[in-house]
């Protein structure tokens, strides 16, 4: 089959249905969905539909087929279709040349990674967010993409769809659950099965660590209405649900039940339309990724998570690289926050692991999968509430470890601990409920910020309880590197061995952009943490080099060095944002024209005797790129190299006018940041303040306060000298007076418009979803896409300029 390259979309779609598809449904709309292929229905449709296709389509032959695929991702992530849909077998992306295809499973994960803004247009092939997305999945459709050509593979296309798009009966209404469609299978029982499952209080219940996605395992893994996994927390037994089994203190077999409060009608009516159990080839994927049902909450409080198995894999290299390839049959291992014991996986030696965790229906998960094949031995799984519970309460192989100075230095704790913290006002990260008020809380914890961190509460305890361990953890970096932790790293002394770091975003249940590292410490030796040199690995497990840690204990911050140069408030020409030292804050440092609570809550005036340097303040913490790596990396107070640098300066004053983080707006007072002359720009009329183009030419003197107002003289300073613009800054100045020249041409153009203004005056403004009111990304106005272009351009390479002196003053160390 050949079409020609000319071909229209929407007749290419045409042709595809005739010529390939024509014995399926290829007609369904599914909102942004280009083209969707499912089993055909006859009569009412009773039922859901079974897709098997959801396709990205595009015209001509010239676009790169995986960029197509981040397309469809992107359309199909942004509006959740797959909770509103069950998701097909398989995804694909066609053009007039050829037609590529990839197992929905293969990609199933990128729909669930967090701190992801799906909220970009899908077909916007620019953006960050779908570079990062191209980045995350191209190997993946690299190794398992398969491509048909119309003209050669015209046969092989056709035998594809035949063999793999199975068509049902006529009358089908059952839909198989599988690995792909179980977490969107659960969505809609929570929605209709969930409500009728009698006699529970979900909130009390799920304190206590009954959750409804052990029902809903119950029921998927189940024939005629009998659980066939005895080993799960929860059992579905005909008409009621049985949990919580165990023998009393007489020996009698005793379990709670909860049944249906409308005769089962819903729950019935729901599995009429599904096919259970899926295949056994399934059960053991979904039963160990039940964290995928869990909440969310739920999972950052307790500590339910799913360590990506990379990282699991890795991190046992990295503990037999530091202990020595026998490390299994010498030591003992304790991972005492299991949740489902994925950390353990890999591990060989099943007599000497322990596991624990605080949920009875993890341990109950745990030992299913022992009885599936999982190298753990069931009296070696137990519950255990390591922040509260004593140690009188583990096993007594356990404890006799524990108690054995000996033994005691061959325990290995390997730990992916919980990263919630505890509620405060101070923290936007705070999680409502998650306790600051243990046994280890109260007993080891000091310090306003470290203490309300649970994985810092296990670390103490470990610390404080088994000393002389080794602890194999996996954590944020707050602790080697957050100023508020100063206590803690003088307190937990430890020696540092292997350690690697890897991107947050790679765990399932982590928000946000930063490192998660992996470290080996021996508590048998006392060491104050001050630096190491970590590995770094990126989302696909690929070893990238290496990076210093630093602890900053003996350094001084960047906004110690801005406060050191004190000011009224009286005359200020704007205010900085100063929050935190570090990258994590580099999106909510910017120059307003007043302070605003709803921004920060570090404000400082900028005023003439502190301008230059608030504008090097402010450049440095702009110009290099926050990552997931530096995240965790702090500003410091600089040497005395950048005093005599002239060009730096002018090139952070120059970076400061034109950066979009200067939000100085004209309508909230005197614009004091127009860097031209009314002459040079054109201006319809006189600006307010010529504080700016004074001070770039060297003619500025101090503003004279009278009585409420303020005035700016404007006598010439004698012998003024002007700034010098190195050649990157001056082109910057270039760009940015034909820009403002263009304003000034519009018939409604503010003589005093700021940089913000002129760019809200092109791009407008849009509500978003939340009712905030936001400034569009792009512009209708031809001619000013172009000058702001060109503008953006020269400001990239003038960062560039910058840069290397950020570090060369000591601003940031590398």
């Amino acid at each position: 089959m050949v079409y020609s390259p000319k071909i229209k979309e929407e007749e290419l779609k045409n042709r595809l249905r005739k010529d390939y598809f024509n014995d399926y449904d290829a007609e369904a709309i599914l909102g942004d969905i280009d083209f969707s292929v499912a089993v055909p229905i006859q009569g009412p449709q009773l039922f859901e539909t079974q897709y098997l296709l959801w396709a990205e389509a595009k015209r001509a032959n010239h676009e790169d087929i995986y960029e197509s695929f981040v397309q469809l991702i992107l359309t199909i992530g942004k509006v959740r279709t797959f909770d509103k849909y069950l998701p097909p077998a398989f995804l694909g992306a066609f053009d007039a040349e050829k037609f590529a295809f990839i197992s929905y499973s293969s990609v199933i994960d990128v729909f669930y990674q967090n701190d992801f803004n799906w909220n970009v247009k899908p077909s916007d092939h620019q953006t960050k967010e779908f570079r990062q997305l191209l980045d995350m999945v191209k190997a993946t459709l690299e190794k398992e993409v398969l491509i048909f050509h119309f003209d050669k593979d015209d046969k092989e296309l056709h035998r594809f769809i035949r063999t793999n798009f199975k068509l049902g009966k006529a009358d089908i209404s059952k839909i198989r659950i599988n690995k792909n469609n179980f977490t969107a299978i659960y969505l809609k029982w929570r929605a209709e099965v969930m409500p009728t499952i009698a006699g529970i209080n979900w909130e009390k219940a799920k304190k206590a660590g009954i959750i409804d996605a052990d029902f809903y395992l119950a029921d998927i893994l189940s024939e005629h209405n009998l659980t066939l996994r005895e080993k799960l927390f929860v059992l579905l037994r005909n008409d009621h649900y049985e949990l919580d089994r165990r023998i009393d203190d007489y020996g009698f077999y005793d379990s709670k039940r909860a049944s249906f409060n409308d005769e089962q009608r819903a729950h019935i009516q729901f599995w009429n339309r599904y096919d259970r159990p899926p295949k056994r080839e399934y059960w053991d994927y979904i039963v160990e990724r039940r964290d995928l049902l869990v909440p969310q909450d739920i999972r950052e409080r307790k500590g339910s998570f799913f360590t990506p198995r990379q990282w699991v894999e890795l991190s046992q290299q990295y503990i037999a690289d530091e202990l020595g390839e026998n490390w299994q049959e010498e030591y003992y291992v304790w991972d005492c926050c299991a949740g489902t014991g994925n950390l353990l996986a890999g591990l060989t030696n099943k007599y000497n692991i322990w596991a624990s965790t605080l949920d009875k229906a993890d341990v109950d998960v745990m030992r299913d999968r022992i009885k599936n094949g999982a190298n753990l031995l069931p009296n070696h799984v137990f519950q255990f509430d390591f922040l509260n519970d004593p140690f009188t309460k583990l096993p007594q192989p356990l404890q006799d470890i524990i108690n054995d100075e000996e033994k005691r230095k061959k325990l290995v704790i390997y730990i992916n601990p919980p990263y919630a913290e505890a509620g405060s006002t101070f923290s936007k990260d705070a999680k409502v409920g998650v306790s600051n008020t243990t046994k280890v809380h109260k007993e080891y914890i000091t310090g306003k910020f470290a203490k309300r961190e649970l994985y810092v509460q296990f670390f103490m305890r470990i610390y404080r309880e088994i000393s002389s361990c080794i602890l194999a953890e996996f954590s944020k970096l707050k602790t080697l590197q957050g100023p508020y932790f100063r206590g803690f790293r003088n307190t937990f002394k430890a020696r540092l061995g292997r350690n690697f770091c890897v991107p947050a975003e790679t765990f399932d249940n982590v928000k946000g952009r930063f490192p998660i590292g992996f470290f080996i410490w021996h508590l048998d030796s006392s060491q104050v943490f001050k630096q190491t040199i970590t590995d770094i690995y990126n989302s696909k497990a690929d070893f990238v080099g290496q990076k210093t840690i630093l602890s900053y204990d003996d350094s001084r911050m960047l906004n110690d060095w801005l406060r050191a140069t004190w000011v009224t408030k009286e005359n200020a020409l704007g205010w900085v944002v100063c929050n935190g030292n570090d990258f994590q804050h580099q999106n909510e440092v910017c120059i307003l024209s007043k302070p605003s609570n709803q921004t920060s809550t570090f404000f400082k005036p900028i005023n003439y005797t502190n301008f230059l340097r608030s504008c090097i303040y402010f450049s440095v913490r702009k110009v290099v790129e926050a990552t997931w790596l530096n995240d965790r990396d702090q500003f410091l107070f600089p040497d005395d190299g950048w005093e005599s640098d002239c060009v730096f300066q002018v090139d952070c004053l120059t970076y400061s006018l034109f950066s979009n983080a200067n939000v100085v707006r004209s309508s909230l007072g005197v614009n004091h940041w127009i860097p031209f002359t009314e002459k040079e720009v054109d201006a319809q009329d006189r600006f307010e303040s010529h504080f700016m183009s004074d001070y770039i030419r060297g003619k500025w003197q101090a503003p004279q306060s009278e009585g409420t107002e303020t005035r700016w003289d404007e006598e010439e300073k004698p012998e003024a000298t002007p700034l010098q613009f190195s050649s990157e800054a001056q082109a910057v100045m270039d760009a940015g007076r034909e820009l403002w020249k263009y304003y000034h041409k519009q018939p409604a153009a503010n003589p005093n418009a700021s940089f913000y203004d002129i760019r809200l005056f092109f791009q407008g403004t849009k509500i978003t979803k939340t009712g905030r009111e936001q400034m569009n990304s792009d512009s209708d106005d031809a001619k000013y896409t172009e000058l702001l272009a060109t503008l953006r351009q020269r400001f990239k390479t003038l960062a560039k300029k910058i840069e290397p002196k950020v570090y060369e003053y000591g601003f940031l160390k590398k």
